[in-house]
């Protein structure tokens, strides 16, 4: 038994759905298929999209129990499948930390989708959203997506950016009372610094408690991964001295607070972290090496733990 893949396009006829079929492999006959569609007044029911059928090709054996799940489809049936839109979706998926660049060049790179924005630059993307006066960076959600085929990258869009800003609204309407943070939006870019610092998901929270209690006591937040966001095309893969010495908008070590824009796309957990952050009076962390994260109270505990794990106690 073959699985065939058959797309039908939007508008397409009875006739024009049963000449597709029988070109992609499925046999059956265009006049006894448009007719059936037309009398039993399903040739207006069709629906477009990428259905996966079975069929039995002229080179097969016919199945010993024609009642079987893995029994070509009747022609009825077939006609069942496309009037129910039975469609075979496609899947894309976002990781969470990834960029909007990364994100526009899994959808550019993805062989089922209508590249509706390959040639639109990231400003037009949100005006076409409805947004225009955002910055894409960090209003997508990061999970998978089904579609059908030649689904247009931008609905894809559409969907990640409305999941996002419910979700910012829904965690931001829960926020504690006091906060540091002073917006949703404020929210959101923490979390994306949280996420691309975090090793250890257990440590989230922790995480974000080290950047509250260094916004509450004015302290530059000091974290690598702005700095790389900042320094663009320019990074080259290795984080240097003069890198977190060179001032951009993006650079925690050289501005105070928090950067312009969101640095990457947060997920859920990212997000609930920024806005309820654990109780912790630590300042500072360092990575251990093995995914975790040392936290220390003072610049004294950390410098310590900085020799220990990242210079293998060399002073």
């Amino acid at each position: 038994m073959t699985e065939v893949e058959v797309w039908i396009a939007p508008g397409s006829s009875a006739k024009m759905v049963a000449q597709t079929l029988q070109d992609s492999g499925v046999p059956l006959s265009v006049t006894v298929f448009t007719w059936v569609a037309r009398l039993s007044g399903q040739a207006h029911k069709i629906k477009a999209g990428n259905y996966v059928l079975r069929a039995q090709t002229a080179n097969e054996p016919a199945p010993a129990n024609a009642n079987t799940a893995a029994a070509p489809l009747s022609l009825w049936q077939i006609l069942g499948k496309l009037t129910r839109g039975d469609v075979s979706q496609r899947e894309i998926r976002f990781i969470e930390g990834w960029t909007f660049r990364q994100w526009r060049q899994v959808l550019n790179q993805h062989p089922d989708l209508r590249h509706d924005t390959l040639n639109m630059t990231d400003q037009e993307i949100m005006t076409a959203l409805g947004e225009p006066q955002l910055a894409p960076e960090g209003w997508f959600m990061p999970d998978t997506y089904l579609f059908d085929r030649q689904t247009s990258d931008l609905a894809i869009l559409r969907r990640a950016f409305h999941m996002q800003q419910q979700l910012v609204a829904q965690l931001w309407s829960q926020r504690p009372a006091v906060s540091p943070l002073n917006s949703a939006y404020q929210a959101l870019i923490l979390a994306s610094i949280i996420e691309k610092e975090t090793g250890l998901a257990a440590e989230r929270a922790q995480i974000a408690a080290v950047f509250h209690n260094r916004l509450r006591r004015g302290m530059l937040l000091q974290t690598d991964p702005t700095v790389i966001y900042g320094l663009g095309a320019q990074f080259d893969g290795n984080l240097r001295k003069r890198d977190l010495l060179s001032d951009t908008p993006f650079n925690t070590y050289t501005r105070p607070g928090l950067p312009p824009t969101p640095i990457a796309m947060p997920g859920r957990a990212a997000l609930q972290a920024a806005i309820h952050p654990a109780i912790s009076d630590a300042l500072y962390f360092v990575a251990r090496g093995d995914g975790s994260s040392y936290f220390s109270r003072n610049l004294e505990e950390h410098n310590r733990a900085v020799t220990r794990y990242q210079r293998g106690n060399r002073p």
